[in-house]
């Protein structure tokens, strides 16, 4: 059973930038499509960002790009999502996600459905 426990919310200021981690325990040595999704009041949660741990592949939703990363830290089990420029708009609550399997195409971001396993997320607060 895989575990997530989202940490690195906080409230900044529109242009700031702040960096999320996701602590992963309970792997099995398979290999995982790990995601960041986003969820505002009132709207779907939406994907942001997800990172192949198979094949390394990683892809980001449009309106992140170029300005969130996603990177992990193997030794630590963790997942991080580095979040520059940011933007009212980003303002949401933080979620990572996961799903054993080895292709990851982008498509899994189109839906919070196709993950199996989430943490509790984080809130970001982007004020203007």
């Amino acid at each position: 059973q895989v575990q997530l426990v989202e940490s690195g919310g906080d409230s900044v200021e529109a242009g700031g930038s702040l960096r999320l981690s996701c602590a992963v325990s309970g792997y099995t040595g398979r290999s995982y499509c790990m995601a960041w999704f986003r969820q505002a009041p009132g709207k779907e949660r939406e994907g942001v960002g997800l990172i192949a741990t198979g094949s390394g592949s990683i892809y980001y939703t449009d309106s992140v790009k170029g300005r969130f990363s996603i990177s992990r830290d193997n030794a630590k089990n963790t997942l991080f999502l580095q979040m520059n420029s940011l933007r009212p708009e980003d303002t949401a609550v933080y979620y990572c996600a996961a799903k054993p399997m080895y292709y990851c195409p982008v498509t899994l971001l189109e839906s919070a459905t196709n993950f199996a396993y989430w943490g509790q997320g984080t809130q970001v607060t982007v004020s203007s």
